[in-house]
């Protein structure tokens, strides 16, 4: 009940003490408005039944009370100095005589869910002591003491029960338990005697039936009010009443729960109609089913490792979370979806905010795909005939195109064909029910495939597909190099991902007949993923003889030659890559077509001492071959180093850079909320590429005819600042020019050597430096086009006449 309490301190005697004790207390007198009506904390426990905690309210009035500025609040039985009040807002109203159920936490127990609430929340209630307050603002309580509490005077009502130090009256109302709640004793009736008026007894919670805030009736938000205009929910973290939606999709597995839309939708293109709903367990309504749900809203971000809400790059999806769901009707029709294409997804993927947070801004779904994409998150959509243009991977993750005509690669791919040039028509397709298609770049999902848009820390945006279209399989056909004139030298690179002994005998295999078949044996091949024997054991092994010795055994079972091998061990633990997996490049090399000229005293520690241009008779030749290029210097630290080694073909001396740049990892998401994203990377690879230039130099500046090919996994794209210093030694490319990068000497759409989440790329190189002008070049896609893969990159190859 309101009230306001006066405490003063006056001298009576003990006559009137004992007086004053029989009679009923100034404050006892029976609430005419809204009390706390049954409180229960055992919810979800061992032994409980039912699966949540909560509060029951009750109206004693003769008219409505609106609860619109009010909450509930708790508080644990023997609070300390930190302890804080956990509240739950609530909304709607509560008609005269009517209960006001609020749903409170879930346990891992029970078997019976609350009935449907009028408010929901996520306190974790004792379920046997503690204080709950009924309080008329929502703003947290601070009072620590029962005195405190009765002295404010937004404390409404207020029930301490089993040992609570803040209760009403001279007791405790009694202790409950994981199977019984304390009611008040007789239908509302409050003497601010906790221990009087409650009793202990099995938990009796009403379904909500306040009217506006509860029962069967729409409550006051729609889901275009939850979704709001801006990127975050404008009542993030509030709770929300029965808002209605039709059934439109089930997720089964994972993250369990159900899409649902409102088929009467609003004005305003920036709001989406559609919304998840969280339910942890699996959903028991079906499509076409019209419910209430009642719950939490929250901004949920898809977290990466070691990613926090504050730190994260992706962007949120809006929820409601912690739901009670009433089944109004079924069998309903569905909205139709929304048909995606060229006609309504905009242009430009992202807008360039300077690297502000897009979170800043107002939706504008006019201004580019993440906008467009974010005002119908949750509704339906639909692409129709969707050419594959990103590979599914073993989680059933595809991507494919709703604009067929963009940037399209020679074999059926999206080009990137500039920095922050994201392909806008690239778009990630997962089924809900967990299958996998095994489609390739250039496959067809033909006909509808529909399902409501979501969004992966993976991928950006995706339609989580309820259908997914009949697969057209276009058999993609590998790529088969040239082969290679007995003249000429050929040098190729392969990123062979993580090759560590224990991979299966069908990863070598294939790798070695790609390198026989594909690549047309080569006659250098520098290998970039190399692991240690023990692969990704972290335990001090350093060396791979036994990697490279199944490598090339594979090799030679494919019909190729008998490789030999240069490389040199890193430092444990120094080079990044798989944690314990110590990657390194490798130089595999046929001996009965060229020659490695060793060099250098075998005492020589390589690992941390670098090698030297030096000049022999007017010529370049190396201090130490194999070596490595400054591998003291900071550029590389926690990444693999350069290995350069001097081969000598038909007499001419050819130097070869084996590279494996720093990877992108910790780079902002392209598809996330910082726009364009930071890549915190780049400026490593940059250093890394200009210290490697500057060997290149030392070697022409010796003999500028030189024959110097550098090759490998640069890990950036033919247009990045780093390969414009590897290629200049400016990041902006205004420098001579001291080699060339052979990717962009292909027709455009040819130029590209990865396919990451949909988006065809470069990240291997092979560049030449200016001497070199008889050659022909290839990209060899073998792998990353396709769902069944020996690596994630494809090999290239470069045939020169030295």
């Amino acid at each position: 009940m309101q009230r306001t309490r006066a405490l003063t301190a006056v001298a009576i005697s003990a006559s009137t003490i004992a007086a004053l004790l029989a009679l009923p207390s100034a404050e006892a007198t029976v609430s005419t408005d809204v009390v706390v009506n049954e409180v229960y904390g055992g919810g979800g426990n061992s032994g409980a039944t039912l699966k949540n905690d909560f509060i029951e309210l009750r109206n004693n009035g003769t008219a409505p009370v609106s609860l619109a500025s009010w909450s509930v609040q708790y508080i644990s039985a023997a609070p300390g100095a930190t302890t804080t009040w956990q509240v739950t807002n609530l909304t709607g109203s509560i008609a005269p005589g009517k209960t006001y159920l609020v749903g409170e936490a879930a346990g891992a127990g029970g078997t019976a869910d609350l009935p449907a609430p009028d408010a929901t929340g996520a306190i974790n209630m004792s379920g046997t002591a503690g204080t709950v307050a009924l309080v008329t603002s929502q703003t947290a309580l601070s009072c620590k003491t029962a005195a405190d509490c009765a002295a404010d005077a937004s404390v409404k009502d207020l029930v301490g029960y089993g040992t609570a130090v803040i209760h009403e009256g001279t007791a405790d109302a009694p202790a409950a338990s994981n199977t019984a709640s304390v009611a008040r004793a007789a239908a509302g009736t409050d003497t601010d005697q906790n221990g009087a008026d409650f009793t202990a007894g099995d938990p009796t919670p009403a379904a909500g039936g306040s009217g506006s805030g509860g029962g069967t009736q729409p409550g006051p938000l729609r889901i275009h009010d939850i979704q709001g205009a801006g990127w975050v929910s404008p009542v993030n973290g509030q709770a929300v009443t029965n808002v209605p939606g039709i059934v439109t999709a089930l997720r089964t597995s994972g993250s369990k729960g159900f899409w649902m839309q409102d088929p009467t939708p609003d004005a305003n293109p920036a709001t989406s109609e559609g919304v998840f709903v969280y339910t942890s367990s699996a959903p028991t309504v079906a499509v076409g089913d019209s419910v209430l749900v009642s719950g939490k809203a929250q901004a949920y971000y898809p977290l990466a490792s070691g990613d926090t809400v504050a730190t994260t790059s992706n962007l949120s999806v809006t929820e409601i979370g912690t739901a009670t769901v009433t089944e109004v009707s079924s069998g309903n029709a569905l909205p139709a979806p929304i048909v995606l294409s060229a006609a309504n997804v905009p242009a430009t993927y992202a807008p360039d905010l300077g690297g502000a947070n897009i979170e800043s801004t107002p939706v504008t779904p006019s201004r580019s795909v993440l906008d467009f994409y974010r005002s119908i998150q949750g509704m339906r959509v639909e692409v129709d005939d969707a050419r594959v243009v990103g590979p599914s991977d073993a989680y059933g993750e595809q991507y494919v195109t709703v604009k067929p005509n963009e940037a399209t690669t020679y074999r059926g791919g999206s080009e990137l064909l500039g920095e922050n040039q994201t392909p806008s028509g690239r778009l990630e397709v997962v089924a809900a029910d967990g299958s996998n298609p095994h489609v390739s770049v250039g496959d067809v999902l033909t006909g509808a495939t529909v399902g409501a848009m979501d969004y992966s820390q993976y991928g950006g945006f995706l339609i989580s597909a309820s259908t997914v279209g009949t697969v057209q399989n276009n058999h993609l056909a590998p790529v088969v190099a040239d082969a290679n004139p007995a003249k000429d030298l050929s040098v190729a690179t392969y990123n062979v991902e993580n090759l560590a002994p224990s991979d299966p005998d069908s990863k070598f295999q294939r790798l070695g007949a790609g390198i026989v078949t594909n690549l047309a044996t080569p006659d250098i091949v520098s290998v970039e993923e190399v692991q240690d024997n023990s692969g990704a054991t972290d335990d001090g092994t350093v060396a791979a003889d036994q990697t490279l010795t199944k490598l090339t055994a594979a090799i030679a079972a494919a019909g190729g030659p008998k490789y030999a091998w240069r490389e040199i061990d890193p430092a444990n633990d120094k080079d990044g890559g798989q944690p314990g997996g110590n990657i390194r490049t490798v130089f595999l090399y046929n001996p009965a077509r060229v020659t490695f000229v060793d060099t250098g005293a075998a005492s020589v520690n390589r690992t941390t001492t670098g090698t030297q241009v030096v000049s022999k008779h007017g010529e370049p030749a190396l201090s130490l071959s194999p070596g490595r290029i400054d591998p003291a210097n900071p550029v590389w630290n926690s990444s693999r180093k350069p290995l350069v080694g001097q081969f000598s073909f038909r007499g001419h001396d050819v130097f070869v850079i084996a590279n494996h740049f720093d990877a992108k990892l910790g780079d902002q998401n392209q598809d996330g909320r910082f726009q364009y994203p930071a890549q915190s990377s780049a400026l490593q690879r940059s250093g890394q590429a200009q210290v490697e230039h500057d060997f290149v130099q030392k070697l022409l500046d010796v003999d500028k005819k030189a024959d110097v090919v550098v090759v490998g996994d640069l890990n950036d794209y033919q247009f990045s600042p780093a390969l414009s210093s590897l290629r200049t030694g400016t990041s902006d490319g205004t420098g001579p020019s001291i080699l060339t990068d052979l990717i962009s000497t292909l027709p455009t759409n040819e130029q590209y050597t990865y396919d990451y989440e949909g988006v065809s790329e470069v990240l291997d190189h092979i560049l030449v430096s200016k001497g070199i002008k008889d050659l022909s070049y290839q990209v060899v896609h073998v792998n990353a086009e396709y769902t069944d893969q020996a690596s994630d990159h494809d090999p290239q190859v470069v045939r020169i006449k030295p």
